[in-house]
């Protein structure tokens, strides 16, 4: 009997609609694909499980909402619209019917479970049934590393089923075993993998990335919740992370070009990316930083964790100018910064127009020459503009004091602009700069975060990871014997740890990163608090009946729009609920603790 690629015939309803078969949509039953495009007839040779293997790489996201969505519900990062508080931090968060979070893996491991089933049956020779194999463990360990992080235990199916298969209506999986097959199939991939089908493909430092990015997450969210196993974890992402930190031993020098460049192929440190083109594969990143249709700001929290040039802290810094002004604020700071918000300027302009002249205050242009050191005409000098080039009047630019331009606004006063660029313009939603998917920085900072937690962390691991970052940021080097205290830090993280941490935020700001690095530590705590922005003076930087909230409703101090988060976070949040369709379906699925 010949298998469909898409479909079994007669599955019953609750497999259409759930987890096993959501390819299909919850609303085809017995469908047969156009042409009966089976496996045997697709998986006839080599070139055919390459074509068949494309749509694995769906599952990378690439330059989505969704990785600043999440953002979002991390202390790092505030939305720039009315009522825009996080449902996560304001406890509002209710059982879905169906989740794309959830199903949306299960399609994909239903489809590479299909080739996986295949192989052996399959007229290719034994090294290429092996390489397809190791394909094949990547992509489902990706998808099922992503259901783990956040539901916990899950279903853990490892073949393609049919309408008569038992696991229909297994129950939940435990995490245990959920996290050993992924370790399990990512150390098969590695050990196996012949080179790949080409540049910018999956091959064995793509498989060690995702070695590092999953034994660092799986091994600490065990440590901080008293599980078994977290060395194994923490071990596979170290080893991983060192044979990476070979074979790319050198950084982009331009940290902005990791994320603004039209094509990232030979890149220092970029392991893997999502390709754009244009007028074929074109994203709106880029764009919607240049307007700020997202309305995505950083927090003042997050402006502070970005160091002064000499390693220190703007609380201990004799560098530090003050934060009453945004001029003062920015002054001396890691170079990562004015990657990531618009430095402050003010210009002469008619908005909407594509000309301005300077000012006759020196101050108000003062960033122009680093801007230009640092970047170039089509990336992020100043004056910053938005999606058709218009110019915009100054930075910070308020919602609530627009000054004749209802683009390129912010609520805090950090705008986020870390993938604006000026490549694509007049052309909205085309953009074309290229995703990295895994990249060094993010490697060097894994392996700095994981031999620590092993005991392993020295001045050495310090220097070839921490001091990388920094050097890229023009910011000196830390000195594990010499490490100025800093009053924000959290009395419960050792200082070293602390430092460790404030880098991976830093460098890893807007990528996804910060809300499971909270809940993988047990912090969320960090994000219930005051959502704060820039220090503002009404009569001065804003007009003086300006509506702009400021904490403690005061005239003068730091902006406030969302005020204080109720409680306590929640212990059952640290995990999703589970979408009550699955457990309708499938009364064996049981809800996670606490979600009602």
């Amino acid at each position: 009997m010949k298998t469909p690629i898409i479909s079994i015939t007669n599955l019953k309803r609750m497999v259409l609609c759930g987890i096993l078969a959501a390819t299909l949509g919850c609303n085809k039953l017995d469908l047969k694909p156009e042409g009966q495009l089976t496996l045997e007839n697709t998986l006839s040779d080599y070139n055919g499980f390459l074509t068949y293997s494309w749509q694995f790489y769906n599952a990378f996201n690439g330059y989505t909402n969704d990785m600043l969505e999440d953002e979002l519900n991390s202390d790092m990062f505030a939305r720039a619209n009315p009522n825009g508080q996080s449902q996560w931090i304001w406890q509002q968060v209710t059982i879905p019917s169906s989740a794309d979070s959830y199903s949306r893996p299960y399609a994909n491991i239903r489809t590479i479970n299909l080739m996986l089933d295949y192989i052996d049956q399959s007229a290719l020779s034994p090294a290429d049934k092996d390489h397809w194999r190791c394909i094949g463990y990547f992509f489902r360990a990706y998808n099922y590393m992503n259901l783990l992080n956040l539901y916990g235990d899950v279903p853990y199916i490892e073949h393609a089923l049919n309408d008569k298969s038992e696991e229909l209506s297994m129950a939940r999986t435990p995490r245990d075993v959920v996290a050993a097959n992924i370790l399990k199939d990512l150390q098969y991939a590695e050990a196996n993998l012949k080179n790949g089908d080409g540049d910018n493909t999956i091959n064995v430092h793509a498989v060690r990335a995702l070695l590092s990015r999953f034994g660092l997450r799986e091994g600490t969210w065990r440590k901080y919740r008293g599980l078994s196993n977290v060395n194994t974890y923490l071990q596979a992402s170290v080893d991983a992370s060192t044979k990476l930190m070979v074979t790319y031993p050198t950084l982009n020098a331009n940290y902005d070009l990791d994320f603004n460049s039209v094509s990232l192929a030979g890149v220092p440190g970029i392991i893997l990316y999502k390709a754009y083109v244009a007028n074929q594969i074109t994203h709106g990143q880029s764009t919607q930083t240049r307007n700020s249709s997202g309305r995505y700001d950083l927090t003042k929290a997050a402006a502070d964790m970005f160091l002064m040039k000499d390693g220190q802290t703007r609380f201990t810094s004799p560098l530090f100018q003050g934060d009453k002004s945004p001029f003062t604020e920015f002054r001396n700071r890691d170079r990562r910064l004015y990657y990531s918000v618009p430095p402050p300027f003010n210009v002469n302009t008619n908005p909407p127009s594509l000309t301005f002249t300077y000012t006759t205050n020196p101050v108000d242009t003062s960033y122009f020459g680093l801007m230009q050191a640092i970047s170039d005409g089509t990336h992020k000098t100043l004056p910053t503009r938005n999606w058709n080039g218009f110019v915009v009047r100054q930075e910070p630019h308020y919602v609530d004091f627009p000054n004749g331009q209802p683009y390129s606004v912010t609520y805090t006063g950090y705008r986020f602009y870390k993938y604006y660029n000026q490549q694509v313009q007049d052309a909205q939603g085309q953009d074309i700069s290229d995703c990295p998917l895994f990249r060094m920085g993010e490697i060097l900072a894994n392996h700095a975060e994981a031999t620590y937690e092993l005991g392993t962390f020295n001045q050495a691991v310090a220097d070839a990871t921490i001091n990388k970052l920094r050097a890229r940021g023009a910011v000196a080097a830390l000195n594990l014997s010499a490490i100025v205290a800093d009053p924000t830090r959290d009395p419960g993280v050792d200082p070293v740890l602390w430092e460790i941490r404030r880098e991976r935020a830093v460098e890893l700001v807007g990528e996804g990163f910060r809300f499971d690095d909270l809940r993988r530590w047990k912090k969320m705590e960090y994000a219930m608090k005051e959502k704060l922005g820039r220090y503002i003076t009404k009569g001065t930087d804003v007009p003086a009946n300006s509506i702009i909230p400021i904490q403690n409703g005061a005239t003068a101090g730091y902006i406030s729009y969302l005020g204080v988060p109720p409680g306590t976070f929640p212990d059952y949040y640290y995990l999703y609920p589970i979408p009550s369709n699955q457990i309708v379906l499938n009364p064996k699925i049981i809800q996670n603790p606490g979600w009602k």
